[in-house]
């Protein structure tokens, strides 16, 4: 009775203290200073703060296993370590049945725990809007980016990153490819991929996702702070990849509606097509057959 008296007493500084250290930690600090959030405005996308409480929460929970696991371990090490004089084999514990349910149960719950977690965030993630506000297909080519505003029926062609001339590697920010989006609108963007597999990733968004030849993947979220945010392709994919970037510009809807008049008073009516695949004059996909005739002698 005692013995639990004394536990509660020392619990509670504990408490205390880690109740204080939380509330003075800034928001960068309670998102594990993960990119995508700023002290005082709101998070860049609907689903930042999800991804983010999903990464923090299972670094805490990891640190606390590991925390007791090496305890526990230096723990032994330290306590029964042979002494001066000592020789033979301690004695040996076997079948702890305490014990061995101990280390049984607790990383299957851990297993179950992270499971559950990651499989409801992944479909509060994953989910498609039912009635998208905007509708974007992204086209990834070997080394840049086309974009598809569908709904207005313009279009935006990107090259690749180009280094300027007599600098030590950088870039000329007005030709990376921009795709811009409406502030706090449901956006639904399709990802096609004309060659090679490609990755689609805004870094402040937390969130990418894959691009296949053949294959269309969707990404859905709702941009809710306007800023320019850097993108990049997150998947190896060929010589220039390091090249391979993109911008994301948040925008008020007025601003989004002067810059779709500006595709169309450039001519860039219509939709650019996803179709070149510079994989059909491979083997087995209906290229012509190549007939090898042996020299004669």
């Amino acid at each position: 009775m005692r013995q639990n008296r004394r536990l509660r007493w020392a619990a509670l500084p504990i408490a205390a203290t880690l109740t204080i250290v939380l509330a003075g930690c800034t928001q960068a600090q309670l998102n594990g200073f993960l990119p995508g959030f700023v002290e005082g405005e709101a998070p860049t996308t609907n689903q930042t703060e999800r991804i983010s409480g999903l990464w923090v929460t299972s670094w805490i929970v990891l640190l606390v296993v590991g925390v007791v696991t090496w305890g526990l371990t230096i723990w032994a090490v330290v306590v029964y370590r042979r002494r001066r004089g000592q020789t033979g084999l301690p004695v040996q514990l076997r079948y702890n049945m305490p014990i061995e349910v101990f280390y049984t149960v607790v990383p299957l719950i851990l297993v179950l725990g992270f499971f559950a977690f990651t499989v409801r965030d992944q479909n509060e993630i994953e989910a498609r809007f039912e009635n998208p506000d905007v509708t974007i297909e992204v086209i990834a080519k070997q080394w840049a980016w086309d974009f598809n505003y569908v709904d207005e029926n313009v279009y935006s062609p990107g090259i690749q990153g180009q280094v300027e001339e007599g600098s030590n590697g950088s870039l000329v920010e007005s030709e990376v490819p921009t795709l811009v989006l409406p502030v706090n609108q449901k956006i639904e963007i399709e990802l096609e991929s004309r060659d090679v597999i490609h990755s689609f990733w805004v870094v402040d968004f937390l969130y990418k996702k894959d691009m296949y030849p053949g294959k269309t993947n969707y990404m859905s979220i709702e941009p809710m702070r306007e800023g320019t945010y850097a993108g990049k392709c997150a998947e190896l994919c060929g010589e220039y990849h390091s090249l391979m970037l993109f911008n994301v510009e948040v925008v008020s809807q007025a601003e989004y509606d002067a810059y779709i008049d500006s595709l169309r008073a450039a001519g860039q009516t219509g939709q650019l097509s996803s179709e070149y695949d510079r994989n059909q004059n491979l083997p087995g996909t209906g290229a012509p057959e190549v007939v090898e005739h042996e020299e004669e002698n």
